[in-house]
């Protein structure tokens, strides 16, 4: 099982433990069952089996990106590069 990169990294915030910034599936993958809010309901549960489906060669990383940051906005923690520029 290879490991699968981002296009960019997702950044999050995840309350006392901080920033954080998830560049591949595997660690979006530790990052979903180690240190979530909440694990569970529809985008989690999306994300967790998309990345390890990345993860095993079945899905992109661009997929499993884009679950783990629709996860990530679910739940609140989603920092959206985006408006910082």
């Amino acid at each position: 099982m290879d490991d699968k990169s981002f296009s960019s990294p997702v950044r999050i915030s995840l309350g006392a433990m901080g920033l954080r910034l998830v560049a591949t599936a595997w660690e979006a993958l530790e990052c979903l069952r180690n240190q979530w809010p909440q694990q569970d309901g529809l985008e989690y549960k999306r994300a967790v089996r998309i990345n390890r489906d990345a993860l095993e060669g079945w899905m992109t990383p661009a997929k499993a990106r884009q679950a783990f940051v629709q996860a990530a906005q679910r739940a609140g923690v989603f920092i959206d590069d985006r408006t910082n520029k």
